[in-house]
């Protein structure tokens, strides 16, 4: 991690750290970190396996510098890119000052393969089972006192990123295993994501809001111009599939779909950076790039 550069001159008490989050799938990770954070910077969507690499969302003030890493979930790998999809939980484990496990609050804790294998851990740990505002007050009970048998010990937290309830109560655990330590990024600094990458991400995130199957998992982005007007943001980015029956699907008849894509994501990037945005969208086929070495480190999965 590069240093901060700021003039910034922290207390001898001063606290940072990094605080990764953890689990399955679809667990809501990054939900967690855009309510944590107060900005969508880990794109969400209904589908498993949409973030592909961490990303890191910070908390600022003039005692803590709170470093939150979004992962993504823990599977079974089957191609190239999920493999590199695991080393990034590896990484995310070598550096963590604490772990966040996020769980499925409805889900069955007997069948909660992946978080036994990070016990014991020297490093602080919580559950957090997140989707609590779709269980009723019974139903809520009796699935927590199940996950807190079946892991006993860990401190246990209710959360819902819909409705905000324990966001709070996660980010006061989390300052209060921070280490003391001098801060890693400027005190400004909101996320590691540069503004092409985060273009790039909120593209991804339409696309997995509106192909099925196995569209989205197909499709990377990369955006390939950004530039900052007096008065307006323009962006060029390119929509890489696997076949050329995946780019007709994308494109849409007449280009109605990718349209769709276009003006959702622009409408996101408006929200964010607060001015007009110029997107144009193209789309190219990589055959098999998932699995295919150079193209992942082309696209910035590995630099081996």
């Amino acid at each position: 991690m590069n240093p901060t550069t700021s003039d910034f001159q922290p207390g001898p008490e001063f606290k940072a750290g990094f605080i990764n989050l953890l689990g399955k799938p679809n667990a809501g990770k990054s939900s967690l970190l855009n309510a944590l954070v107060g900005e969508p910077l880990s794109i969400v969507t209904p589908k498993a396996q949409t973030t592909r690499s961490r990303c890191l969302g910070m908390l600022q003030s003039e005692t803590y510098q709170l470093i939150i890493g979004d992962t993504p979930g823990y599977l079974e790998a089957r191609y190239a890119l999920q493999r590199l999809m695991s080393r990034s939980i590896d990484l995310a484990l070598e550096d963590a000052d604490a772990l966040v496990w996020v769980a499925d609050m409805r889900d069955d804790p007997d069948q909660e393969l992946f978080l036994p294998t990070l016990l014991p851990t020297s490093l602080p740990l919580i559950l957090l089972l997140n989707q609590a505002d779709l269980l009723d007050k019974e139903g809520r009970q009796t699935q927590k006192e199940r996950w807190m048998n079946r892991f006993q010990g860990l401190p246990c937290l209710e959360v819902s990123c819909v409705t905000k309830e324990g966001v709070d109560a996660v980010k006061a655990w989390m300052l209060d295993v921070l280490p003391v330590h001098p801060p890693y990024f400027d005190p400004d600094q909101l996320t590691d994501l540069t503004d092409r990458l985060m273009a790039s991400e909120w593209v991804r995130e339409q696309i997995f809001l509106h192909y099925h199957q196995e569209i989205p998992y197909a499709c990377h982005v990369v955006t390939e111009s950004f530039k900052e007007e007096a008065k307006i943001i323009r962006i060029e980015a390119t929509i890489y599939v696997e076949r050329d029956t995946q780019k007709g699907i994308v494109i849409g008849n007449k280009g109605s779909a990718l349209k769709v894509v276009g003006t959702k994501a622009r409408q996101q990037m408006e929200k964010f950076w607060g001015r007009p945005v110029y997107l144009g969208l193209h789309v190219k086929v990589r055959n098999d790039w998932r699995d295919d070495p150079r193209m992942l480190k082309y696209f910035g999965y590995t630099s081996d």
